[in-house]
């Protein structure tokens, strides 16, 4: 098999691939694409790395990879395994091209945030990033995702944001338009980490850990039916929707990020049924 694997092969790809002998020795699931998330499978005892960084493998050889929005067009994986042999592939990355999206009529205060409204950002930012931070050994991650609600899509992975007028960072969720209200859902199961009722960019926010340095974050909520700590499963009932924040209506904005990517949904979910 040759080292280099064609991006076509891989793009949008969501099932089991074993790119190694013997059997076994390697598998992913998933998609090599920017946004996108790697489900891995080595010999128990392995260590695994890519591009040079090391990669957490759990007990049962069970790791994650995630790409980010901006991932080079190849990067190496290289598995350590327990006899002393190394296996080495070369993953070609798809890339995307990414649209603008211009949203106006948000209130100037929360597009310029002023200095005591920027301490409060920062505050609330070092308290998100402590809930992604857990490095729980949770099984839930290896699980298929489902989507949190259903509806319009209405903001996608990786744009690039105008908002009244003036650029800023790029979306790294997924905006569904549902009324407000409407039964936020576990997509997979795992931990509550945050529940936070009013953030000033994100409004109500729930994070929850699915184990491995993989979490899903759920914005603008009004109201929460989970508490931090409390282990929930697939298809539970959270949240409900609203439009607390930085929001123009009610939606939910869901992302996922993976320890320091962050990932598309859409891709780790798969088409909205």
């Amino acid at each position: 098999m040759p080292h280099l694997i064609p991006r076509a092969v891989w793009a949008g790809l969501a099932c089991w691939i074993a790119l190694s002998a013997p059997a076994h020795a390697l598998e992913l699931r998933g998609s090599i694409r920017e946004g996108g998330l790697l489900r891995g499978q080595v010999p128990p005892g392995s260590s695994v790395d890519l591009a040079g960084e090391s990669v957490p493998v759990g007990p049962d050889g069970h790791f994650l990879i995630g790409f980010g929005r901006q991932a080079p067009e190849r990067v190496t994986l290289r598995v350590h395994q327990p006899d002393g042999s190394q296996r080495r592939r070369t993953l070609a990355v798809d890339q995307r091209t990414y649209r603008t999206q211009r949203i106006s009529g948000l209130p100037s205060d929360q597009v310029h945030p002023d200095a005591e409204a920027l301490t409060r950002i920062r505050r609330e930012q070092a308290r998100v990033e402590a809930a992604r931070g857990h490095r729980s050994r949770l099984p839930a991650f290896w699980s298929d995702f489902i989507w949190p609600a259903t509806g319009p899509v209405t903001g996608v992975y990786g744009t690039r944001r105008i908002l009244n007028g003036a650029p800023r960072q790029p979306h790294f969720g997924v905006d569904i338009a549902v009324p407000a209200g409407t039964p936020i859902r576990a997509p997979a199961g795992g931990v509550v980490r945050m529940a936070a009722p009013d953030l000033f960019f994100s409004g109500g926010t729930l994070i929850l850990d699915h184990g491995h340095g993989l979490s899903s974050s759920f914005l603008h909520l009004r109201r929460f039916h989970v508490r931090v700590g409390e282990r929930v499963s697939q298809g539970q009932v959270l949240a409900e929707s609203g439009a607390t924040g930085r929001a123009t209506g009610p939606h939910l904005d869901w992302r996922i990020n993976l320890r320091d990517k962050r990932l598309d949904p859409a891709l780790v979910a798969g088409p909205m049924p």
